[in-house]
Order: structure tokens, then C-alpha cells, then sequence
């Protein structure tokens, strides 16, 4: 048997002393409050869960009541019925559409006849093509209150004398449009001009 001179409990002691237990017993101190903290959050999102499933569920129920309720309350016989009054109603429209093109046609060649004329009008003047001394003062008259009847109002130029500038106004657009009437363009090109702008 071995003897030893010191103290048994200083040896114990002494020995406790060494191994540094406080920060062992701080390091699971944190790990078991981690492990609590992960606990109540794992059991918080199984509940969430768990809340979104029964949503889900009972949204699901519904969805397929309605399904159900719609499937019974479906008529066959009023469904073809309706599609073939919808059938009719699409080529009652078409047909619209065909004639209001037709017409729209019919009208743009009437409007281009109606150019065609305006124009030999302007060139064979007021007296058909007569100018004598006032009278073409006259047809600048007539030309004016044409113009103004059409909703196209003609200003003259304060130097010049001369009849430079159109105002447009388009009552079935809505708008004014500006034609300045330099005479570098023919006739037709200015008639063409005011015609698309009315």
C-alpha cells in the first residue's frame, strides 16, 4: 500500500481545481437553452403547419362542394342552346361588318368623284372658265364661303395679299388641323390635304 504524504482532500482538491469546469459548464449551459430555444421554435412551425393544412383542407372540402353543386345545376340542353343563339349573333355581326365595308368602299370612291369634280370646278372657275375684270373677285367669294360651309377657314397674308394659310376644323374628329398654302404644290395635292383633315 502506497502512502501518500499529503492530505487526501488537498490532493481531491487540488486536482478538481485543475480540470476548469466553469467554462464545460457554461458551454452546456448554452448548448441545452439552444436546444429548448430549437425545440419551441420546431414545435411553433409544426403548428403553423399543421394551421395551414386544416386551411388547406377545409378550402379543398369547399372547392369541391361548389364542383359539385355546379356540376348538378349544368344544362346541357341551355348550354347548346345558348351556343347556338351566340353562333347566330356572331354572323348577324359579320354581315354588319361585310356591308358597313362595302359602304365604306362605295363612299371613299364617291368621296374621290367628288375630288375629281372639285377640282375641274376650281380650274373652269365661277363662269366656267370666264374671267372678266371683277368677277374673279367674285369666284374668290364663292370659293370662301365654300371653303367655310366645309369647315375650312382661308387667311390672307397681310403683306402679300395673297391667301396663304388654311385652319381645318374636323367636327367629326375633334380636331384643328394647321395648312400653310406656300403654292409649291398643286391643286389636287391641297384638296387632297383638306379632304383628310375634314
Amino acid at each position: 500500500m502506497v502512502l501518500f504524504d499529503d492530505d487526501p482532500v488537498n490532493l481531491i482538491r487540488e486536482t478538481t481545481t485543475q480540470f476548469h469546469i466553469p467554462p464545460d459548464r457554461a458551454a452546456l449551459t448554452r448548448i441545452s437553452t439552444s436546444l429548448s430555444d430549437l425545440q419551441s421554435a420546431r414545435q411553433s412551425r409544426l403548428a403553423t403547419q399543421h394551421s395551414t393544412l386544416q386551411s388547406l383542407s377545409r378550402r379543398l372540402n369547399s372547392l369541391q362542394s361548389s364542383v359539385g353543386f355546379e356540376a348538378e345545376r349544368h344544362d346541357g340542353a341551355g348550354h347548346a342552346a345558348e351556343m347556338l343563339r351566340m353562333d347566330r349573333e356572331k354572323f348577324r355581326v359579320g354581315k354588319g361588318v361585310c356591308e358597313a365595308e362595302g359602304e365604306g368602299e362605295r363612299l371613299g370612291a364617291e368621296l374621290v368623284g367628288r375630288r375629281v369634280e372639285l377640282e375641274g370646278l376650281e380650274r373652269e372657275g365661277v363662269e366656267g372658265g370666264r374671267r372678266v375684270g371683277g368677277e374673279a373677285e367674285d369666284e374668290v367669294v364663292l370659293k370662301l364661303q365654300f371653303y367655310r360651309s366645309l369647315g375650312i377657314d382661308v387667311s390672307r397674308d397681310a403683306t402679300t395679299g395673297d391667301y396663304n394659310r388654311a385652319v381645318v376644323r374636323s367636327t367629326s374628329r375633334g380636331d384643328v388641323n394647321v395648312v400653310n398654302v406656300d403654292g409649291k404644290l398643286s391643286g389636287s395635292f391641297y384638296a387632297k390635304l383638306f379632304w383628310d383633315s375634314l
